[in-house]
């Protein structure tokens, strides 16, 4: 069974901490209001992506004031997402550790062409190489003794 749901979570109390602490609190109290509203414990709750950026949007010292969150509960998981992202299924782990080896196959399929030893290019009609320029250190210009006089 699938149960969604949309709430406004208020997060003024993240600023009371320090300013160094404050998104890292706001998240915190994103989570505690999640597992109460919707009963579930801590561990199982996923923040999409889209929804961590708009915590540190403004860097770590000034998370928003509330944030609108769409939560979604399936089989004992809950997923959040911002209320106006697009949301989409995650993969399951199955689905992704059959991929693998396919991919694995196709690797083993191509044969490697064998090295041959590289060809010298040929150098143009009537052009001797040229050896590159010896590079001279400029002398720096002297710094201006200091008197301890104010200008």
């Amino acid at each position: 069974m699938k149960l969604e749901r949309v709430y406004t979570v208020p997060l003024g109390k993240a600023s009371d901490v320090a300013r160094q602490k404050r998104v890292p609190r706001a998240v915190k109290i994103l989570r505690q209001f999640i597992s109460r509203h919707m009963k579930q414990e801590d561990e199982r709750i996923t923040i999409s992506a889209m929804l961590n950026e708009y915590f540190w949007a403004r860097s770590i010292k000034k998370p928003p004031r509330r944030v609108k969150v769409r939560l979604i509960k399936d089989a004992g998981f809950i997923r959040a997402y911002l209320a106006d992202e697009k949301v989409t299924e995650p993969k399951k782990k199955t689905e992704e550790k059959k991929e693998e080896p396919k991919k694995a196959e196709a690797k083993k399929e191509e044969p490697k062409p064998a090295h041959a030893p590289a060809a010298p290019k040929p150098a143009a009609a009537g052009k001797a190489p040229s050896a590159p320029a010896p590079k001279t250190a400029a002398p720096k210009p002297a710094a201006p003794a200091h008197t301890g006089e104010k200008k």
